[in-house]
């Protein structure tokens, strides 16, 4: 079962925990009969991410052979199935930092490639500066949020914006004009604020 130990090593900050928790219970009672489905045809908590991760990847030729909608439609698929893992894990018992950080780790390759694939398209939806500061950054407050949690000194607030970047995506699409790239930069601001924070916040609980 998933024990309060097993949550300390993720990068879910203080304040966004209950509500996480009780997205966890909530999703486990909806998904109660695919749930139960899922265990009887022996597919694991990794089977799922791994076709997850799949998904998202399958963005990146949609995208650039001129497929947009396809390529939406398998990032949202990433998206729903990324939400599955979790309360599957939770399910059959066998939730763990491995599990989390796995799931965690596929997220960001997903974030990465769409947003490197943004980038490489001519004309480009977003520019390269942009695009590699968000994720740099991405990258950096999820690290430190891990080490955080690990040694009990948690972010009170995070911020999250891939579902804001991939929302934005079809918006633009349907004619929003630089959508993707004022998500981006402003994703970028707050990202840096916890960055910046994050970093002061664990060297000070360090040993000196």
């Amino acid at each position: 079962m998933h024990s309060e130990n097993q949550t300390k090593a993720d990068c879910y900050s203080a304040g966004e925990r209950p509500w996480m928790e009780f997205g966890q219970r909530l999703r486990g009672e909806w998904l109660d009969p695919v749930l139960r489905f899922l265990t009887r045809t022996r597919f694991i908590p990794d089977h799922i991410t791994l076709v997850s991760l799949i998904s998202g990847v399958l963005f990146v030729p949609c995208w650039l052979l001129s497929h947009p909608w396809w390529a939406i439609f398998f990032l949202l698929l990433h998206v729903l199935l990324d939400g599955l893992d979790g309360p599957l894990a939770r399910f059959q018992g066998v939730d763990s930092q491995r599990g989390s950080f796995t799931d965690s780790f596929c997220d960001q390759v997903v974030v990465s490639i769409v947003t490197i694939t943004l980038m490489s398209q001519s004309p480009p939806w977003l520019d390269i500066w942009g695009g590699s500061l968000f994720i740099l950054l991405y990258v950096s407050v999820l690290a430190i949020a891990m080490v955080r949690n690990a040694l009990h000194t948690p972010y009170s607030w995070l911020v999250r914006p891939r579902f804001f970047f991939f929302g934005a995506i079809p918006i633009e699409l349907l004619g929003a004009s630089n959508l993707v790239w004022l998500t981006i930069w402003c994703s970028n601001v707050l990202l840096l604020m916890k960055t910046i924070s994050g970093f002061f916040k664990l060297r000070q609980s360090l040993p000196k």
